[in-house]
C-alpha cells in the first residue's frame, strides 16, 4: 500500500461580523462569507445539468451540529461537527434540513447593495486565500467557479469503490485526504466527463468515506429518504478523480480509474430454511440476461441456479452474495435465516453451558447469536449497543451488567430470565436466585422443565467456562458492507491562513 501524504489546511478562528480593515477590500471589492445553497454553490464547478439539492434528516441531531473546527493550542486539530460549516432550517418533529454550506465571497460594493437578499453576508476582516465571485443580476446573486488564490493542491493517495453499501448504491473510500481542516465540499469526476456534488451527511462522511444514491437504494439506515436525481447518470462511469473543496481551496487526487458498476437492484429475495443439511431458494428473475452469476455464502455452502444448498450449518443468518463475473453490473445480496427448535444450551453455575447430546460448537453458536435477554419484565437488547448481560464468548451470566447507567440486576438476588437467539424459534428461560432455579424451554409448540443448579447473586462463579473458543464458532453469515457519509465542516467568518502548496 502506498504511503499517504497529509495535507495541514488553514481554519478559520472567529465567527460574526467584523468590521472592514484595509486586508479586506481591493478597490471597490470586499470579501466576506454567505450562506450558499448547494446548488448554487457546486453550478459553476460542474459539468452536470441536474442541480445539487439540499439535504433532509430524520434525525434530531446530527444536522444541527455544524460548529466548525480549529486547530487548538496543543497543535492538534479539534474537530468540528459532523456537518460543520454548513447552515440549515428545521423542519417538523425535530427533523431539519441542510440548504448549503457558509464560504467565502468576494463582491463589489455596489452588487451588494443590490442584493435583495444578502445570505447572511458577514464582513472578513482579510482577503480569503480561496473565495466564490459573485455576481448580481435583477437583485439575485449568482456564483462563479472558486478563485484559489493558491493554486490547486495535488494530494497523495488511493480510492476504492463499493457498490455494496447501506449508505447508497455506491462508496467510495479516499485515504490522503486533505487533513486538519474543514471540508466544504466534495466534487467526483469521471472519465466520460459528468461530475458530482457531494453534501454533508448524505454524501459526506468521515475519514474520506463518501456515498451516494443513483436511484436504486432508496433509504438509508437511519430512514431518511436518499436524494438521487443529480446522481442517477454516475450509474456506468469511471471515477478519475476526486477533489475536496476547503478554506484553502481546491485538494484534488487524481490518477483514479474506479468503475461504477450498473445496479438493477438493491437486494434478492431469499427464503429461510431449516439449519442442518438442506436448500434454500432464492429470486433470481432481476438479474439481466448478460449477467454471469457467480453466488456465494458461507463455507459448507453451494449455489447453482437459483439454488442455495448446504451441510450441516448452524442456525442464524446468512448473506448471499451474488457477483457478474463479467464485471459489468453491480454485485446483490440477500439474507436468510436457517433455523431450529432445538436449545443447545443449559443453564449451570451461573452460566450457560452445552446442553445433554449438544456440542460445544452448538453451545458456542447460539451464545454468539443472541439477540435480547429479558429480565424480569424489562427485554435488553444484546450487541454493541445493547447490554451485555449473558458473555457471548463464556456464556456467564453478567450481574453487574447495566443499560446505559441502570443496572440490570436491582440486588434481590432472584431473577427470571428469557433468551432469545437468532435461528433459535424457542425462547430458553430460566430462573437464578437462593433457591433451585427452574430451567423451562419455551417455543411454538412444546414446554420441557428440567433441574438447574442454583446460584447467588454475590458469589457467581467466574471460572472459565467450557464451551468452544471462538475459532471453533462457524461463521454465520456475511456481514454487510459499511458505513456510509461526513467529515465536513466550515467557518461563517474569520481571519483565514494562507498555507504552502504542492505542485
Amino acid at each position: 500500500m502506498r504511503k499517504i501524504t497529509s495535507v495541514l489546511c488553514a481554519a478559520a478562528c472567529v465567527l460574526g461580523a467584523v468590521p472592514f480593515t484595509a486586508n479586506a477590500a481591493d478597490g471597490d471589492k470586499v470579501y466576506g462569507t454567505m450562506n450558499i445553497p448547494y446548488a448554487d454553490f457546486y453550478a459553476a464547478e460542474l459539468n452536470n445539468s441536474v442541480p445539487v439539492d439540499a439535504v433532509s434528516s430524520a434525525t434530531t441531531s446530527k444536522w444541527k451540529g455544524n460548529a466548525t473546527g480549529k486547530m487548538g493550542d496543543d497543535g492538534k486539530w479539534q474537530s468540528g461537527g459532523l456537518a460543520a460549516g454548513t447552515y440549515n432550517v428545521e423542519t417538523e418533529n425535530g427533523s431539519g434540513k441542510i440548504l448549503g454550506v457558509t464560504y467565502p465571497v468576494e463582491i463589489t460594493k455596489a452588487d451588494l447593495e443590490k442584493l435583495s437578499d444578502k445570505m447572511n453576508f458577514t464582513e472578513l476582516s482579510e482577503k480569503p486565500v480561496a473565495y466564490k465571485p459573485v455576481t448580481v443580476e435583477n437583485g439575485k446573486a449568482s456564483f462563479g467557479k472558486l478563485v484559489d488564490s493558491n493554486g490547486e493542491e495535488k494530494l497523495s493517495g488511493e480510492m476504492t469503490v463499493s457498490s455494496l453499501t447501506s449508505w447508497g448504491d455506491y462508496q467510495i473510500n479516499v485515504k490522503g485526504i486533505p487533513a486538519n481542516c474543514d471540508i466544504y465540499g466534495v466534487i467526483v469526476k469521471t472519465k466520460e466527463g459528468t461530475d458530482y456534488g457531494m453534501r454533508a451527511l448524505e454524501n459526506i462522511w468521515r475519514n474520506g468515506q463518501i456515498a451516494w444514491g443513483a436511484g436504486v437504494k432508496e433509504k438509508e439506515p437511519h430512514g431518511n429518504t436518499l436524494s438521487s436525481e443529480h446522481y442517477k447518470s454516475s450509474q456506468g462511469k469511471t471515477i478519475t478523480e476526486v477533489t475536496f473543496i476547503t478554506l484553502n481551496g481546491y485538494s484534488t487526487l487524481s490518477g483514479q480509474n474506479g468503475y461504477l458498476p450498473l445496479k438493477f437492484a438493491d437486494s434478492i429475495k431469499v427464503e429461510n430454511g431449516k439449519s442442518g443439511k438442506g436448500s434454500v431458494t432464492f429470486d433470481n428473475s432481476a438479474l439481466p440476461s448478460d449477467f454471469k452469476a457467480k453466488g456465494e455464502v458461507a463455507d459448507g455452502f453451494t449455489v447453482s441456479g437459483n439454488i442455495v444448498s448446504y451441510n450441516n450449518a448452524q442456525p442464524g443468518n446468512y448473506t448471499l452474495t451474488v457477483s457478474d463475473e463479467g464485471g459489468k453490473y453491480s454485485a446483490v445480496r440477500g439474507s436468510f435465516t436457517l433455523t431450529t427448535d432445538a436449545i443447545p444450551v443449559k443453564y449451570s453455575d451461573g452460566k450457560l453451558v452445552a446442553a445433554d447430546g449438544a456440542s460445544l460448537t452448538d453451545a458456542a453458536n447460539y451464545l454468539k447469536n443472541i439477540s435480547a435477554v429479558t429480565v424480569g419484565e424489562k427485554r435488553y437488547a444484546a450487541g454493541r449497543r445493547g447490554a451485555t448481560i449473558i458473555d457471548s464468548q463464556t456464556g456467564e451470566i453478567k450481574l453487574d451488567a447495566k443499560s446505559g447507567e441502570e443496572n440490570v440486576f436491582d440486588g434481590s438476588g432472584k431473577y427470571k430470565l428469557t433468551v432469545e437467539a437468532t435461528g433459535y424459534e424457542k425462547n430458553y428461560e430460566f430462573e437464578i436466585g437462593a433457591d433451585a432455579a427452574v430451567t423451562t424451554t419455551t417455543g411454538a409448540a412444546t414446554t420441557t422443565k428440567s433441574s438447574a443448579t442454583t446460584t447467588k447473586a454475590a458469589t457467581t462463579t467466574t471460572k472459565k467456562a467450557t464451551t468452544a473458543a471462538k475459532s471453533d464458532s462457524p461463521k454465520t453469515g456475511v456481514n454487510g458492507a459499511a458505513l456510509p457519509v461526513t467529515f465536513l465542516a466550515l467557518a461563517g467568518a474569520t481571519a483565514f491562513a494562507l498555507r504552502k502548496k504542492k505542485d
